[in-house]
């Protein structure tokens, strides 16, 4: 939709120097996510890969188990003030036999870009039981494959390098080959995006994978990766301990600071395989 930036005017000051100049900003909008028309969200969302975010929504907040469980997903009438449509309302009609979203699902205020769980209708919500708990993952990552990760993510945030205004999440296989990735001003709504597009592809649960996180890993994220049944979370930045918590309690793997060729590993430390460093080579006898 070529929606996801847009150009600004700014006072740019260095010191005693001081200049005009356009710069290029991240665009937040709402997206208003409703299941057989009923609201069930409202998101503070970076526009783009709308339909993977409410794949993802709706996945890792228990409502759908795979894309067998959609019919059909598309955007409803609403226009702005020229009479555009603003693409930011998406209605899912779930398929026959699926069950309506628990009450507990719906969020009572709006989802902001920094906290997905604030708009919970209860604390007994916040927590959710998982069809996909990686818990019996038996994959192995090795630590060598872990720090070339950060890198190759980085490399995929396009957005970042225009805005710096953006997350981002990706997943990746046990080699370290890259699935997909994505950007949104929202730590949740980018592994969201990721999530939803394993929906689309028929992927889930993730068996054998890594979600890559641009920022910490927090309880949310946590929960997002148990409920897709991904083995391996791993953060540049730091765990809470409610999220090394809830991955005790699952079976996930929660990596850490991973910076480098350094990280920490918080939880279920048996499925990081530490590379040994290679053997001199031996000079030729005299």
């Amino acid at each position: 939709m070529g929606r996801a930036s847009v150009r600004r005017p700014v006072l740019r000051i260095r010191g005693p120097h001081h200049s005009s100049r356009p710069d290029t900003l991240v665009v937040e909008e709402p997206l208003e996510i409703r299941v057989a028309g009923r609201a069930l969200a409202v998101t503070m969302r970076t526009p783009g890969h709308d339909v993977e975010l409410a794949h993802g929504f709706l996945l890792t907040e228990g409502v759908i188990a795979g894309r067998e469980d959609v019919a059909v997903a598309r955007y409803c009438d609403g226009v702005d003030d020229e009479g555009r449509n603003t693409y930011n309302v998406l209605d899912i009609a779930l398929a026959e036999g699926v069950p309506a979203p628990d009450p507990g699902v719906e969020r009572n205020f709006y989802t902001t870009s920094s906290c997905g769980v604030c708009g919970k209708a209860s604390l007994d919500a916040v927590r959710l039981t998982s069809r996909h708990a990686p818990a019996g993952d038996p994959v192995t990552v090795d630590t060598e494959v872990l720090s070339s990760l950060p890198g190759t993510l980085r490399d995929h945030q396009r957005l970042f390098s225009t805005t710096g205004g953006l997350h981002a999440a990706a997943l990746f296989d046990a080699d370290g080959r890259l699935l997909v990735a994505r950007e949104d001003v929202g730590r949740h709504n980018a592994v969201d995006k990721v999530v939803g597009w394993a929906v689309s592809e028929g992927r889930v649960p993730l068996t054998g994978t890594v979600l890559m996180v641009s920022g910490r890993a927090s309880f949310e994220l946590a929960q997002k990766a148990v409920m897709a049944g991904i083995p391996v979370l791993a953060a540049v930045s730091a765990p809470s301990s409610l999220a090394v918590d809830l991955a005790e309690e699952t079976g996930l793997t929660v990596v850490g600071f991973l910076r480098g060729d350094g990280m920490n590993v918080y939880s279920h430390p048996h499925r990081i395989a530490v590379t040994e460093p290679a053997a001199p080579a031996r000079s030729a006898a005299r």
